[in-house]
C-alpha cells in the first residue's frame, strides 16, 4: 500500500464511522418511536460512535482497519439491539425499522451531493478527471480542500454502498426484514422465522456479496452522471 493511499486512513475511518453510526442510530430511533425501547435504553439512539463501537468493538475497529489495510477501502458492521417479540407482534413497525438504516445512509448521499455542489459554486471544488470511490469531486487548489473533497467522496461512496448493500432482501441484511412491507404480516412472521436461521444467513451473505457487483456499479454511474447532470458521461 503506497503512502498516499495509507495518509487517507483517517478519512475513510471518520467517515466509516460516521455512516455505520448513522445507520446504527436510525435503527434505533425508529424501533423506540414503533415502541420498543431496547436500543434506546442502550444508548443506541446517538450519534455518539463511542456507544456503537463498545457494542461491537470487532465490526467497528479492527474489521474496518484490517480491511483498508489490506484491500485500501473499508468494510465492517454495528449492531442496534431489539426486541424480537416487539417484532412479532409489530412486524410493519419492525420492517420500518429496518428500512431506517439505509434510509439515513441515502440521506448522507444527498448530504455529501449538496456539499460538493456548494464546494464547486464557492470555486473549492471541480469535477474530476477521472471518478473513483474516493475521488467523486476535486480541488481546485492544494490545501485543506483537498482533504474535504476526499472526506467528501467517501461519504457519498460509501454511504451510496452501505445503503444498496442493506436494501438486499437476504438474512441477515435489512432489506429481509424491509420486504414485510409488502407482506401480510403472518406470511412475514413466518418468512422471518425461516430465513434468520444460521444456514439461510450465511447463504445470504454469500448471495449478496456475489451479486452486489452488478448491483452497485449501475447505480453508482447513475448518481454520478445524476450529481453532475449535463457535466459528466
Amino acid at each position: 500500500m503506497n503512502t498516499d493511499i495509507l495518509a487517507q486512513l483517517p478519512l475513510w475511518y471518520v467517515a466509516f464511522l460516521l455512516s455505520l453510526t448513522a445507520h446504527e442510530a436510525a435503527h434505533s430511533l425508529a424501533a423506540k418511536l414503533g415502541g420498543d425501547l431496547t436500543a434506546y435504553h442502550a444508548g443506541q439512539v446517538t450519534l455518539n460512535p463511542l456507544p456503537h463501537i463498545q457494542r461491537e468493538p470487532f465490526g467497528t475497529v479492527i474489521v474496518p482497519l484490517l480491511s483498508f489495510l489490506m484491500g485500501g477501502w473499508m468494510i465492517g458492521w454495528g449492531s442496534a439491539p431489539y426486541d424480537p417479540f416487539w417484532e412479532h407482534r409489530h412486524p410493519k413497525r419492525a420492517s420500518a425499522m429496518a428500512l431506517a438504516g439505509p434510509a439515513a445512509n441515502f440521506t448522507l448521499v444527498i448530504i455529501a451531493a449538496i456539499v460538493i455542489h456548494i464546494g464547486m459554486a464557492l470555486g473549492y471544488f471541480q469535477i474530476p478527471g477521472g471518478i473513483g470511490f474516493s475521488h467523486i469531486t476535486e480541488a481546485r487548489v492544494s490545501g485543506l480542500a483537498d482533504g474535504v473533497a476526499a472526506f467528501v467522496s467517501i461519504v457519498f461512496s460509501l454511504n451510496l454502498l452501505l445503503g444498496l448493500f442493506n436494501l438486499i432482501p437476504v438474512a441477515p441484511l435489512d432489506g429481509h426484514s424491509a420486504i414485510g412491507l409488502l407482506l401480510p404480516e403472518g406470511l412475514h412472521r413466518k418468512y422471518v422465522e425461516l430465513v434468520r436461521q444460521p444456514m439461510f444467513s450465511l447463504l445470504g451473505i454469500l448471495v449478496a456479496w456475489n451479486v452486489f457487483d452488478h448491483i452497485f456499479f449501475p447505480v453508482f454511474r447513475t448518481a454520478i452522471v445524476a450529481l453532475y447532470g449535463g457535466g459528466f458521461r
